[in-house]
Order: structure tokens, then sequence, then C-alpha cells
């Protein structure tokens, strides 16, 4: 009698397993730099990139989400992770109801990716010429590519950019910023989170926090400029002893100390500024803090 009460049980759980754990097995054939969009409220994405001209996706589909497809042409394709709610201003939270997906990405080496994740962490490997973009809100994104423009925005998951990237737009509110291959161009924010960046020469780089700590070490392209705005973040900044630029930089109430030239107090009220010029002063540099201390190191 027990028996027959524990096998409708039984058989509801396996059911209810089966439901949340769908596998996934996708693939599509595609050009050498195909567009890929990616999108997934909850779970993971993982993308890596072969050597082969195909899309494949693979991994594990959420109860409650669509059936997912691998949508478009072998130029231009989507995948997305979809709830079964009705959408809608009277479903808003339809996709809360929808369980982790975790996505496993291949794609070809030169492809271009445009990724949209909410909750879900994100990595990206081996991306070697192609495009990337990408959007998170909660979820820490992983970027290891090659790429001629990297442009990644989070609320409060951190960005970490390894591999090389020529032009860089990188935002974040409470995420850390870490980056130890910036080239060319450059555009960083954070509200809260700490940025550690590298590289260069930079034609142009665009740096500003709120209350992050910044370290910043790479030199300038011939005529180059680099600006720094920090509200109560520490900055310290490392430049190559062969720089040409002018240097200005001035703090409100932070301790301000320079390898080059001399820095003074403010002849009016409080602080320090520093305006010098080293070799033949062809690049800008400028750096301005409120309460963070100021660092300008000499790297030989």
């Amino acid at each position: 009698m027990k028996s027959a009460l524990f096998v409708p049980l039984l058989l509801s759980l396996s059911i209810g397993q089966a439901l949340a754990d769908t596998p996934i097995n996708l693939s599509h054939d595609a050009t050498p730099n195909v567009r890929v969009s990616i999108s997934n409220v909850k779970g993971s994405v993982s993308v890596t990139a072969w050597d082969r001209n195909q899309v494949e996706v693979s991994g594990r589909l959420g109860d409650g989400a669509k059936p997912l497809a691998i949508a478009g042409s072998s130029s231009d394709m989507s995948i997305k992770v979809e709830s079964q709610g009705k959408s809608g201003w009277f479903n808003w939270n339809s996709d809360t109801s929808m369980a982790a997906s975790t996505l496993e990405v291949r794609v070809p080496r030169g492809a271009s990716l445009d990724v949209d994740v909410v909750s879900a962490p994100l990595s990206i490997d081996g991306i070697d010429g192609g495009k990337i973009k990408v959007n998170t809100v909660s979820g820490k994104a992983r970027v290891n590519a090659r790429t001629p423009s990297a442009d990644v925005d989070s609320v409060s998951g951190s960005i970490e950019l390894a591999g090389s990237a020529t032009k860089v737009a990188l935002q974040t509110v409470s995420g850390d910023i870490l980056a130890p291959n910036v080239g060319d161009e450059a555009e960083l924010q954070t509200v809260s989170g700490r940025i550690r960046v590298s590289g260069g020469p930079w034609r142009k780089l665009n740096l500003s926090t709120v209350s992050g700590d910044v370290q910043l070490a790479g030199g300038l392209a011939p005529n180059g400029s680099f600006d720094v705005d920090s509200m109560s973040g520490d900055v310290q900044l490392q430049i190559p002893a062969s720089t040409s630029a002018t240097i200005h930089a001035n703090t409100f109430s932070g301790d301000l100390r320079s390898d080059f030239g001399t820095v003074r107090k403010v002849e009016h009220g409080p602080g320090s500024e520093l305006q010098t010029t080293t070799g033949a002063g062809n690049g800008k540099i400028s750096i301005e803090t409120f309460s963070g201390d100021l660092r300008i190191r000499r790297q030989d």
C-alpha cells in the first residue's frame, strides 16, 4: 500500500527534474566573421571560439523557458532564452519564475558578439578579430580576446578584460575593472569599484570614478591625451620617463606627490597642484581628485 503511494510521488519528482534540466544541443553553419547575439536572464553564459565555421550551443535550459533555437542566417544569428510566461506590463515578473539556464556557446574565432545577461556570469574566450559588446546587471563579465573593440557595461558585476583590445569602453557601478592590456583608445567609468588598467601607448584615454581607487600604467601616443577625474578614490599613475606631455594635476584635500615637476600648494584655498612639461610636451595629461591621494610615478 505504501509502495503505491510512493510511485506517483517519485514520478512527479522525476518529471519535475526533467523539466528543470533540459539538455541543449543546437548547431548552425556560420560565416567566419558571423555576428552572434546572445541573451540570458539568469544562469550563466560561456562563449568559446573554435576553428570551425559553425555555431554550437550546449548546456541546460531552465524550467519555464521556451524551447531554445538559433535564429537568423549564417552571417547574423541570435540565441535568446525567453520565459514561457506572457509578456507585458501586468506580467512584469514572468521571468522570475523561470529557472536558471546554462548556455555553452562555441563560435568561429572571427565572430563578433553582442551579449545581454541579467543575473548571469559571463565568460568569453578566444575571439580573434571580432567586435565584442556586453551588457550585464549583476553577473561578473570576463573577456579574453584579441579585438578591435570591446564595450562592456555592468551594474554590480566586475569586469575583467584580458588579451588585447584596440578601442575599449568599460563601465560599472559597483564592480571592479581590471584590464591589463588596453591600447590606443579607452573610456573607463565606475562609481565605487576599483580600476586597474595598463597598456598604451594611448591616443586618448578618459577615466572617471567617484569612490574607487585607480591604478593606471602606460604611455601616450604622439599628441595623445588622457584625463583622470576622481572624487574620493586614490589615484596612482605610472608613466614612462620618455613621455612627451604637459602634465596638469590637482587635488582639493588629498596628498599630491609627483616624480615630474614640483608640487605647489594652491595660492588661494586648500589643495595642491602640479603644472609641468616632460619631453617636448606634445601630449596632454590631466588629473583631478577631490579628496583622494594622487601619486604620479616615473616608469623607467
